[in-house]
């Protein structure tokens, strides 16, 4: 490679030979490119780091060296002939180049100067990689066009000619291929049509998304049949061409049974009208009796346990061991009745306990409840463990029904533990948005086999004897983590304690 034009100190940074003194600073080193200088026989006689970079390579193995043998084989076996020629009538040569094994595409410019020859070497991979991928993509439609079990055409938006046309459309028409394409718009649309689709179109608006417009209308075949059909369109870009896309369905026959549908249609809506009127007043009825039971088994049971207390304050000394241990029944299974009664009622109006959902701390609300369980039973220490705060969004007063059965749960099955703790905690979820709310304590615990039954309304894993209870606290629980659209799982190991999670999402909330 050699030829002759004036200096260009400025681009080179004057003659630069290796293993010359190099200044403080390397202006070949400012360029954002790589750059290598050869002489007027192809040598290389310096470069930039860049251009080192890109060929992986050092300066001193490649000084003195035809520029040729620096780069890859299969590079200057497809382009240094082409090159060695074009720079002998021209100053300027260009050629992009796959570098395999890094993945990587380089552009190589060579510039002819007076010393020699300047190489710019350019990172292209992005540019080359967006161009296959609109090759691809255009392929991919073209595709995906052709094989579209809809009927598809395309026509110039300035000429009206049909320039695309699929299988299934060629079928649909019954018109070859090649005659299609002869064809303008206008041809397939019956009684001035699609002059009217023309003026509903409208100009394409720069920069906005294909908009596609549904209306019915007849199209005619080759044998001039005419079919009702469901046609969508809208403008596109096709092979450099401003075109509107064409695409149909018959629906002739769908359009026959429209009235029948649409009778169904109004007789089932009346019919899921009169279903949830009755569901109504069904749910209606179902609260009215719930709350008159709970109101009068509460009220009945009140009054039972007072005479029971009266009788065992003022007859206690007229009453025997036995009289009094009778007494004491009465009163351990009004109250057992009474907690029922609660649960039952919590259990059944949990939607009407829902409230919005709000930035709380559960810390305080936990307190509370701990400080209630301790007021019931002061003989007991509990070691209760969690964090500083424990912030999330949720639904309060839910929040802190499930709380006290969780609690109460823990320092029920601690009780004969002589070093009861329970701990309180918040963890990540799986799922980016979710928080998980554990309470664990080191009780009883429970066999795992039957861990999916706990959350199951009178489930019970323990004798009653030993571990008083109704089975309604963990049902609760799991309702309440249905209701923030979340779940509830158990775990123990072998028997010895137990922790209990509730999934909290907290995403819908954040976007509210």
């Amino acid at each position: 490679m050699s030829g002759q034009v004036p200096q260009d100190d400025e681009l080179t940074g004057g003659d630069r030979v290796a293993g010359s003194t190099a200044p403080a600073w390397d202006p070949l080193d400012l360029a954002n490119d790589g750059i290598v200088l050869l002489d007027g026989n192809g040598r290389i006689t310096d470069t930039n780091a860049r251009a080192l970079a890109l060929l992986q390579c050092t300066l001193p193995a490649v000084s003195g060296r035809d520029f040729w043998d620096a780069v890859p084989n299969e590079i200057a076996a497809q382009h240094e002939s082409a090159t060695v020629k074009a720079l002998q009538t021209s100053a300027r040569h260009a050629f992009v180049a796959h570098q395999k094994f890094e993945g990587s595409w380089i552009e190589y410019t060579f510039r002819r100067q007076a010393s020699g020859y300047v190489v710019n070497l350019s990172d292209v991979s992005s540019t080359q990689q967006l161009q296959r991928l609109l090759e691809d993509s255009e392929r991919y439609n073209q595709l995906l066009f052709e094989a579209n079990p809809n009927a598809m055409w395309m026509f110039d938006g300035h000429s009206l000619r049909i320039i695309a046309v699929n299988r299934a459309a060629v079928s649909f028409y019954g018109i070859a291929r090649k005659e299609f394409l002869t064809l303008r718009m206008g041809a397939l649309f019956p009684d001035g049509e699609g002059a009217a689709l023309l003026s509903s179109l409208g100009p394409r608006e720069a920069g906005r998304d294909v908009q596609f417009e549904l209306r019915l209308c007849k199209q005619q075949k080759r044998d001039g049949q005419l079919v009702l059909v469901e046609l969508a369109c809208g403008h596109v870009n096709w092979n450099e061409h401003q075109a509107v896309l064409v695409s149909l369905a018959d629906v002739t026959q769908r359009h026959l049974g429209d009235s029948a549908l649409r009778r169904a249609n109004v007789e089932l809506e009346q019919a899921l009208a009169r279903r949830q009127s009755e569901l109504t007043t069904a749910r209606r009825d179902l609260d009215a009796f719930t709350q008159a039971v709970s109101s009068d088994l509460r009220d009945s049971l009140h009054v039972a346990n007072g005479f029971a207390t009266t009788l065992a304050e003022k007859y206690s000394a007229v009453l025997d061991g036995q009289g009094r241990h009778y007494v004491s029944r009465i009163q351990a299974s009004t109250r057992r009745l009474s907690k029922l009664v609660d649960d039952l009622r919590t259990l059944a109006q949990l939607s009407q306990l829902s409230g919005a959902l709000e930035r709380i701390d559960l810390v305080p609300v936990c307190r509370s409840l701990v400080a209630d369980l301790g007021k019931r039973d002061p003989g007991r220490v509990v070691a209760i463990e969690m964090a500083a705060t424990l912030p999330l969004v949720g639904d309060r007063r839910l929040l802190a029904t499930a709380l006290a059965c969780l609690l109460e749960n823990a320092w029920k099955f601690t009780s004969k533990k002589t070093e009861a703790w329970i701990k309180v905690a918040l963890l990540p979820g799986e799922q980016p948005d979710d928080l998980v709310l554990v309470v664990s304590d080191n009780g009883a615990g429970f066999d795992d086999a039957y861990g999916e039954k706990l959350f199951s309304a009178f489930q019970r894993l323990h004798s009653s004897a030993d571990f008083p209870g109704n089975g309604l606290g963990l049902a609760i629980v799991k309702g309440v983590a249905a209701r923030h659209g979340g779940d509830v799982w158990a775990e123990s190991t072998e028997q010895s304690g137990a922790s209990f999670f509730m999934t909290l999402p907290q995403g819908a909330a954040r976007a509210s």
